[in-house]
């Protein structure tokens, strides 16, 4: 392995993100799987983090200790709860190491926690990893523009029965994208969720609607209906491996960069 690996942490070790992102770490020659991490009392504590996916051992056992993960990496990736994060976050600030945020599900206070770190350390922090739904959120912003206030724009997303949050983080920056390019208000626009009798549609809504289900990894559709003709942008998920790469991409990214607060279009060039 190149001596020059980035040496990447991943929390939430025996989750199905943590899973794969181990797994993804392992299969890139340019990452090196540094430490893995739960909480205390998983029963995968001390267990090698090869094991936990199938594959050989890699001599890097999951541990309970975040400080002493972090001493054995670079960047941290972490995709576990907002609590758990804001945790993983001060040490990260403390230990003065890099971290990929790809946790949702955060307050507006809690926001902004992430963007005072960012004045002391790299993070990427993003609603969605995936290098497709990045650059869908390019298309969505394009076709606001193009189409304006003509069109009313619906957003409907669909996730796993067991997901906490509703709507999604990645609906919610399809959101703000589509706001911004036609010059709306979050706080005034967005709605979610319609039932009884709410009366005609107002011409600037902004709507969500959240399917939770099955085992649907993720779909998200922006709807644009016009009189006479109805435009969609649409992304599907159909594995959690596109968030890994997304979020592995990014851990290259950020690793020996700048204290800053970065998303995937500075990942992907996209700005």
């Amino acid at each position: 392995m190149s001596q020059q690996a980035v040496r990447v942490a991943v929390s939430g070790a025996s989750g199905r993100m943590g899973r794969t992102l181990i797994a993804g770490v392992l299969d890139d020659t340019t990452l090196a799987l540094g430490a893995a991490f739960d909480i205390a009392g998983q029963a995968c504590i001390g267990e090698d983090a090869g094991h936990l996916i199938g594959a050989a051992a890699t001599g890097v056992l999951v541990r309970d200790d975040v400080a002493g993960a972090l001493a054995a990496a670079d960047v941290l990736i972490d995709f576990t709860r907002p609590a758990g994060t804001l945790q993983y976050l001060a040490a990260c600030v403390q230990a003065k190491r890099a971290i990929v945020i790809g946790t949702t599900g955060f307050s507006e206070a809690e926001k902004k926690q992430i963007a005072v770190a960012a004045q002391s350390i790299p993070i990427v922090f993003a609603p969605n990893m995936a290098v497709g739904v990045n650059v869908t959120f390019k298309l969505a912003q394009i076709a606001a523009r193009a189409l304006g206030d003509d069109y009313d724009v619906e957003i409907i997303e669909s996730h796993h029965r067991h997901k906490v949050d509703a709507p999604s983080g990645t609906a919610l920056r399809f959101g703000e994208v589509v706001a911004q390019a036609l010059g709306r208000d979050p706080a005034r626009d967005f709605v979610h969720g319609r039932h009884g009798e709410p009366g005609a549609r107002p011409a600037k809504e902004i709507a969500f609607h959240a399917i939770r289900g099955g085992d649907i990894i993720g779909e998200h559709t922006v709807m644009f209906a016009g009189m006479g003709e109805r435009v969609e942008v649409t992304v599907r998920s159909s594995s959690r491996s596109t968030y890994a790469t997304g979020a592995l991409r990014a851990a290259r990214f950020v690793a020996g960069r700048a204290a800053g607060l970065y998303d995937m279009d500075d990942v992907l060039g996209l700005k």
